[in-house]
């Protein structure tokens, strides 16, 4: 439970399946993982290749330990399991089970929460946080095993192909337009942005960015992150909003955040970045454009809906207090 965890298994005609860790080596466990969650949550990008990436940076005290439900040799269920290590508040773990929807009822979800509740109480967490889909399926099977609902999120997408794009419009007198990649020499203006921004994000989990290097590791240096399809918006010289963006390779693009510093907020700064970033991911080749919102946030989904983003799709936090 702390190191490798104890088999779990359970036969299910005509398979059994079985739980244990993800080996980030085993290429064929990376591309399963990606194609599961694919498959269960098709708004989110995921490749092999970042979640090598995430296993291999995530801080220690995370506990980080992503599972894997296997069936006749192939992955059929996944789980992202780690201690809310963000939190000032101690004690909170994440776990995120997904199914393969060909798969499902045959106890692999089970199976993969009860392995990570296990991972996290071990390591002293006494609430437990999920993502589930809104559909009433997912939602049951969170009840049954003791978790009640919470806030809740929508994610959005946007046809890049054959929508249509909000004109650019120009910077007002003072603001600059400028990718990401400008900062390659120096991005701790943008680490300093993304914290103040992350402060004041809705979740159930109040997050500190404090660690510049891990930042780095994690988010700058991430395979999916795109600095030359990141927008930051800068006033008299300094970045005061940005827009930032991920590819999966492919030809699908996702905003990761969108932000403005406090102090110059209700500019329409954020939406003006937004904007930069979506025109040049459309150039670009990207054909689809996906992001999320926490349904309270009614100004952001606005301005989403404004770009012609259409709600795809809602989750549930579902929280359950262990002891």
């Amino acid at each position: 439970m702390g190191g490798t965890p104890r088999a779990s298994a359970v036969a299910c005609a005509p398979m059994t399946v079985t739980v244990r860790d993800l080996r980030s080596d085993a290429r064929a466990d990376l591309e399963g993982f990606a194609r599961v969650r694919h498959a269960a949550l098709p708004f989110i990008l995921v490749t092999p290749d970042s979640l090598a990436h995430d296993l291999a940076h995530m801080p220690p005290d995370a506990r980080y330990r992503p599972l894997v439900a296997v069936a006749d040799g192939e992955v059929i269920g996944t789980a992202q399991v780690h201690l809310a290590h963000e939190s000032s508040e101690p004690g909170q773990g994440n776990v995120n089970v997904y199914v393969h929807p060909g798969h499902t009822r045959r106890g692999a979800g089970t199976l993969l929460v009860r392995a990570a509740e296990e991972h996290l109480a071990a390591y002293g967490a006494t609430r437990l946080l999920a993502w589930v889909l809104d559909e009433p399926g997912h939602r049951a099977f969170a009840e049954r095993h003791g978790y009640r609902a919470s806030r809740s999120a929508h994610f959005l997408r946007l046809d890049l192909a054959g929508g249509t794009l909000p004109p650019l419009q120009d910077p007002p007198p003072g603001v600059e337009l400028r990718p990401a990649s400008d900062f390659a020499g120096d991005p701790r203006p943008l680490f300093e942005l993304d914290a103040e921004t992350m402060a004041d994000e809705p979740s159930d989990v109040d997050a500190e960015f404090t660690d510049y290097e891990a930042w780095l590791a994690q988010t700058w240096r991430h395979p999916m992150f795109s600095p030359e399809l990141t927008t930051v918006a800068l006033v008299d010289g300094r970045p005061a909003a940005f827009s930032a963006a991920r590819v999966d390779g492919g030809t699908r693009y996702a905003t990761a955040m969108t932000g403005t510093a406090r102090a110059h907020r209700g500019r329409g700064l954020a939406k003006l970045a937004k904007n930069d970033s979506l025109h040049r991911a459309r150039a670009a080749g990207y054909t689809e454009a996906f992001t999320g919102n926490d349904t309270g946030n009614g100004p952001m989904i606005a301005i989403n809906k404004w770009f012609g983003y259409e709600i795809c799709g809602t989750e549930v936090r579902y929280v359950r207090e262990l002891g």
